[in-house]
């Protein structure tokens, strides 16, 4: 809901105040609301705001409550109700208009450090104490809300925007070689711990930072849960639960007028949209609550138009269709050149996906999304079936089975045939090396090792669902989450993933996975008399091609296939090795040999510039100065 940055100079020398002026106001693009500044010597947080919330109409920050304790967040705290009651705050009017800040700071004061274990809800947090000199840091549980931090001599400095942190004059542009090979190789950083430039480092979600003059620690403050154990004698009473967290997810995510939703004609983003839908109407106030759908119609056979066009028709909301087809695989919005933060995977669809994200904020300030569904409520029964067969368990297994064929009509998974491929040794790496990476650069930073180190087949976690916990575990889990930040985006939209809710995570990892964590079936079975038969049962249906496939066999791509490195690229690509894109067939070789394009295009374009050219807004913006 706003931008923040700090900086801390260890050698208590005071804060530029001109600088911390300067690294605010390139925030206001993603706070357009207010902007302010706090310094107190060697000590300056800035904050600009997007109000999302009734409460938030008042919300001012940097804030304290006693004035030696001061924060600025980027933070939704969901389950206020029961943060107030584990506090003693009363009466309940008080929490009406409490803001969130407010609620955190109410924590921090008895239980310190702690507090994050009483928090819930998408955070990215600073808290200044002044009485012991310290400065605390965290992240939510999910990594929802980024949050980037430099330690340089005698500078710490942070935010929850990486382009921020590089206009910071002790910052340099220099490139964290190991993630650059990671995105060649993988798509993807696979340390959730560093970015793309060395002097520039990420805080994983789950985590939290403590600096004091004499500690500087970086600890996990929270862990997925593997011991949890839930049965019920009903079969109703897995889905009347699971309804119940449901709508409190939904209902803490929801707190505006004026919603827009990421809808597929899925499962998971229409069932958010039908609850959403049912919470408004409950309020007796006006409400705009509005679908957003990307569609193939002729690139690739897709009947996303036609099963969301049912899901919207159903429960009565407008839906805007975005067609594909026709954005150039490459190429810039009308409103301003993309300035990607890092490289990233999907960039050749950024296009699209950028005109998406502006028609859906045009219509409001938040968005609600269904990620991450398939993680969480998806799972293959044969890890179930092998732990009961291991406890001894037999009549549940049994029952489990019956249920699995009398359903599915078919006999379940056991892994027989993975098993056997892994332990003759032929069960498929994940990715393929790349033939193309300069062998100079490879060697420098020992990339064959790493790409073996990447690609070994991970433990299982949980006996259960080793599924969920690898997904929850990809270290694109937080990339997800990163791309719908403004600090990617450019626009002042919040969007809010309910699915990815402790609550919701902690009941769907303690319930029986045969038969709720079967193809969605407690989601299926929850949306029953809401959701359309034909979008309640349908089946999950990946694109039935690839569109980037489809676009360089009909739209020769000359740009990519003759592209000359820049330098910065050529020292990690061999160029003359880069086999021609245009006319590939298969998705996995194309979108391998496509990354030195990315790379390169990016490496061009990746200079951080105020609003990234997408801010669009005639809002007045106040500015507050504290002393």
């Amino acid at each position: 809901m706003s931008g923040i940055v700090g900086i801390i100079n260890t050698d208590d020398a005071p804060v530029d105040r001109d600088l911390l002026r300067r690294l605010t106001g390139f925030l206001t693009y993603r706070g357009p609301d207010e902007q302010a500044v706090w310094v107190d010597g060697h000590v300056g947080f800035g904050h600009t705001m997007l109000r999302t919330t009734d409460e938030s109409a008042k919300e001012q920050q940097p804030i304290s409550l006693d004035g030696s304790v001061w924060i600025i967040a980027d933070a939704r705290v969901d389950g206020r109700g029961e943060l107030r009651r584990a506090l003693g705050i009363e009466p309940i009017a008080s929490l009406d208009s409490m803001t969130d800040v407010e609620l955190i700071l109410h924590a921090y004061h008895p239980w310190e450090t702690d507090c994050v274990h009483h928090l819930l809800g998408d955070f990215a947090l600073a808290i200044w104490d002044g009485r012991k000199q310290r400065l605390f840091c965290a992240r939510d549980h999910f990594g929802v809300k980024p949050f980037f931090y430099v330690r340089l001599g005698n500078i710490l400095a942070f935010s929850n925007t990486l382009n921020c942190l590089r206009l910071h004059p002790g910052v340099s542009d220099t490139l964290n070689e190991i993630a650059i090979a990671d995105f060649l190789l993988f798509a993807q950083n696979q340390d959730p711990a560093t970015t793309t430039f060395a002097d520039i480092q990420r805080l994983p979600g789950a985590h939290c930072l403590t600096w004091s003059p004499d500690r500087f620690d970086v600890r996990r403050y929270w862990s997925f849960p593997i011991d949890g154990h839930i049965r019920y004698r009903r079969s109703g009473d897995y889905v009347d639960h699971f309804k119940e967290i449901l709508r409190s997810a939904v209902d803490d995510r929801l707190r505006s007028r004026v919603v827009a939703v990421e809808m597929s004609g899925g499962l998971d983003s229409p069932s958010i949209a039908a609850t959403a839908k049912d919470l408004l109407v409950e309020r007796c106030e006006p409400f705009d609550i509005r679908a957003y759908t990307c569609v193939y119609d002729r690139l690739i056979p897709d009947r996303e138009r036609h099963f969301s066009g049912l899901a919207a028709k159903a429960l009565n909301i407008p839906i805007h269709h975005l067609a594909y087809d026709d954005f150039p695989l490459f190429g810039s919005p009308k409103w301003g050149d993309l300035r990607e933060p890092e490289p990233f995977y999907v960039y050749p669809k950024s296009t699209a996906d950028a005109e998406f994200r502006k028609t859906a904020a045009a219509r409001g300030r938040v968005l609600l999304t269904g990620w991450d569904g398939d993680a969480l409520l998806s799972e293959s029964p044969r890890f179930y079936f092998r732990d009961l067969l291991r406890r001894g368990e037999l009549a549940e297994l049994a029952a489990g089975f019956a249920w699995f064929i009398g359903v599915k009509h078919a006999l379940p998974p056991i892994g027989f045939r993975t098993w056997l491929k892994r332990k003759l040794g032929r069960y498929p790496l994940r990715s393929a090396y790349p033939s193309w990476v300069d062998p100079a650069f490879a060697s420098r930073i020992g990339l064959p090792t790493r790409w073996a180190q990447m690609n070994a087949e991970p433990e299982p976690t949980h006996p259960t669902r080793p599924l969920a916990f690898a997904m929850f575990s990809m270290p694109n889990w937080w990339a997800i989450f990163e791309r719908y930040d403004p600090g990617v985006t450019g626009l002042p939209q919040e969007a809010r993933h309910p699915l990815i809710d402790r609550r919701l995570v902690d009941y769907a990892l303690a319930i029986p996975p045969v038969p709720w964590s079967i193809d969605k079936h407690i989601l299926r079975c929850a949306m029953a008399g809401t959701l359309p038969d034909s979008v309640r049962h349908r089946p999950k249906s990946p694109l039935a091609g690839d569109p980037v496939v489809e676009m360089l066999r009909r739209r020769p791509q000359h740009s990519i296939d003759n592209f000359v490195p820049s330098a910065g690229s050529a020292r990690y690509v061999v160029r003359g090795a880069i086999p021609r894109v245009t006319g590939e067939t298969d998705p996995g070789r194309l979108w391998l040999d496509i990354r030195p394009f990315i790379l390169d295009r990016w490496l061009g374009n990746s200079v951080p510039c105020p609003g990234a050219g997408f801010v669009e807004t005639n809002a007045e913006i106040q500015y507050r100065c504290f002393d």
